[in-house]
């Protein structure tokens, strides 16, 4: 998983980097017009940049930065969306759909593949903590600041736990 996360974001910040310092090379090499407005193709250049660097981040620990991958995975998925949209109107040429192979498609499986296995951490993970103490045992082991257990402290009076939990 961190060597696919590390390649998608070497390749995100190379292409992000070629699409802002030379933003008409794609439009030249589709066979389309240029854009009118430049920057905001530079624009979408900045973001795949962006999107390297967190996939670089997600490569450190793949597991825990999963919601990275799924942001990826939606913009590799909704992307292609997007081109057939244009095709269809006859905005882009046949050719432009070329980048789509390498910028979109070849990251689904292994994006989906590193998503489904955060997932089933997560569903194990959730699984084992609840079947890991029976309740009796756990009211003995956990013990409030004046010492009491809680199996103790509810014995003397009624109790209001509140249960607090963090993702992470």
């Amino acid at each position: 998983m961190t060597w696919v996360l590390l390649a998608a974001a070497f390749y995100n910040l190379l292409w992000g980097a070629w699409v802002v310092l030379f933003p008409n090379a794609y439009f030249n090499w589709a066979g389309m017009p240029r854009p009118m407005y430049p920057e905001i193709w530079q624009c979408v250049g900045m973001i795949v940049g962006v999107y390297g660097v967190g996939y670089a981040i997600a490569a450190v620990d793949p597991m825990r930065h999963w919601p990275i991958v799924l942001v990826g995975l939606m913009g590799k998925v909704f992307g292609p969306l997007g081109f057939a949209k244009a095709l269809y109107d006859g905005t882009f040429t046949p050719k432009a759909g070329l980048i789509i192979l390498s910028n979109d498609l070849i990251w689904w499986i292994p994006f989906g593949l590193i998503l489904l296995a955060a997932f089933r951490r997560m569903v194990t993970r959730a699984y084992q903590r609840a079947e890991a103490m029976p309740m009796k045992e756990a009211l003995h082991s956990y013990h409030l600041a004046n010492g009491d257990s809680l199996a103790e402290a509810s014995h003397k009076q009624p109790v209001l736990l509140c249960f607090l939990r963090h993702y992470g």
